[in-house]
């Protein structure tokens, strides 16, 4: 099985998935060593940029996902007539950022950062898609341990966790506003609304 033809497999596979695949999982479907499947993807993310073409294939921590090319999402909007997602309040943008510094994490410690209760910013976050269930902790009460998903690395135009930015505090202890500030840094597709941080 010659480049050209792995490439055009897994771009297959990938343009018919929709969503990001993990790269195992690409090895088992096409039979496939991990060394030929990272090798074609990075083929096809160099040719994809090289050409101009009106698609990409984006690295989502160990997945991969093909989209379209950020300089033409105003048609990619037009044709699909999406409507706008609402905005993000300061508080769920708060919550979303504890739990990207921290971890898996329960609720119970957002709480404890944010000094507020946070169910409501929690269920939003997943109903968005931002953050999932990840087990429970081995504690009295096993409360449910939340993390960020590959959706939350595309809207904060992330590659993986370790592109987060380093938190402004000497100490590096973790404060709802810290990580606040810090995702706010970032270039993503996210728009606040004038809510306060502290509340809901």
């Amino acid at each position: 099985m010659d480049e050209r033809e792995i490439d055009s497999m897994i771009e297959s596979v990938l343009f018919a998935a929709g969503e990001p695949v993990k790269r195992e999982r690409l090895c088992v479907v096409l039979g496939l060593g991990l060394d030929l499947v990272e090798a074609s993807a990075t083929r096809l993310m160099d040719s994809y940029g090289f050409e101009r073409r009106g698609i990409r294939l984006l690295k989502l921590g160990g997945s991969y996902q093909l989209v379209s090319a950020p300089e033409y999402a105003e048609y990619v909007r037009k044709i699909l007539e999406e409507r706008r997602p609402p905005p993000m309040t300061r508080a769920t943008l708060e919550t979303l950022a504890i739990i990207a510094y921290h971890q898996p994490t329960t609720r119970a410690y957002i709480e404890m950062v944010r000094g507020v209760d946070s169910t409501n910013t929690v269920a939003s976050l997943a109903e968005k898609g931002l953050i999932e269930e990840c087990g429970r902790l081995e504690v009295p009460g096993r409360p449910m341990q939340f993390r960020t998903t590959p959706v939350f690395l595309r809207t904060f135009g992330l590659k993986s966790l370790g592109e987060l930015p380093v938190l402004d505090s000497p100490e590096g202890e973790l404060d709802g506003q810290i990580a606040l500030n810090a995702l706010e840094r970032l270039d993503g597709g996210t728009e606040l609304d004038d809510g306060e941080a502290g509340t809901g």
